[in-house]
């Protein structure tokens, strides 16, 4: 063990310029040969996966779980910060100061004179001010701000939402769910041909217009497609729990039972 870090063995309680101090050592010579092997796109996964178990917490509820998952985001946070200092380019204080900053700028209601009625306004303002200060003075750079590696459905829903705003979208769910029918025709034409070996990238082109136009019916409806989709998985999940239960109980295996069987049985879970 180098010296410095027997200095951070033993403590009853540790801060967050602690755990930088205990990346550069990870990192630093002397350190862990796996940590100081990582790059940013060799952890890019990690990140990912650490904010959606933080999301898991919030969704259970779990309090004690959040706070170890809330670490485990803002470790990632600090190894981004700590390769980017080795490379000089800049360190985790940048990252502090420029959230800072933007806090501030967009909070003229707390942090100046402006007056707000209420959270809608604050929000249209932060929005106001975000494309201000990104330069974003049309509607289709607003558009293509929206991250290129978020969800599909998140994103739909995102470029939904700011094409509203510029005044072209369906007026109502009703006519939103219309094309929902209209891309099913089209997907079902796709289809047709493609089992006589025809374009398979038109087909994928189709059932994309197909979720897009169902994102958008849910949109309007005040649903989130991400939360829907997330909803009818855990379902499923659940549902299928049931069947496997009973063909077990019933001394078989699902993988030996036929898809009439099976469909009879998830019939009757879903009944009740």
């Amino acid at each position: 063990m180098n010296e410095k870090a027997k200095e951070y063995v033993g403590r009853e309680r540790y801060t967050f310029e602690d755990l930088c101090g205990i990346m550069k050592i990870l990192r630093g010579e002397g350190g862990c040969p796996w940590d100081r092997e990582q790059t940013h796109k060799s952890i890019r996964n990690d990140f990912i996966d650490e904010t959606y178990e933080a999301i898991e917490a919030i969704d259970t509820d779990n309090t004690a779980l959040l706070c170890e998952e809330l670490g485990d985001v803002m470790l990632q946070v600090v190894f981004h910060a700590e390769i980017e200092s080795e490379a000089g380019r800049f360190n985790i204080n940048d990252v502090t100061d420029g959230i800072c900053k933007k806090l501030i700028y967009r909070h003229p209601h707390v942090f100046g004179e402006e007056v707000v009625s209420g959270s809608d306004e604050v929000l249209v303002n932060w929005d106001a001010l975000k494309a201000k200060e990104k330069s974003r003075d049309t509607v289709t750079a607003k558009l293509k701000s929206v991250s290129a590696s978020a969800p599909a459905l998140m994103k739909a829903h995102k470029l939904g939402k700011i094409s509203r705003k510029a005044g072209f979208d369906f007026e109502t769910a009703e006519d939103a769910f219309e094309k929902i029918s209209e891309e099913t025709a089209e997907v079902c034409e796709e289809m047709r041909k493609n089992a006589q070996g025809e374009n398979r990238e038109r087909l994928t082109e189709e059932i994309g217009d197909l979720l897009l136009a169902v994102v958008n019916t849910s949109r309007l409806l005040g649903i989130d497609a991400e939360e829907a989709l997330d909803g009818a998985c855990r379902k499923y999940v659940g549902r299928f729990e049931a069947v496997e239960d009973k063909v077990l109980s019933s001394g078989k295996k699902i993988e030996g039972m036929t898809q009439k069987e099976l469909d009879l049985i998830w019939d009757e879970v879903k009944k009740s």
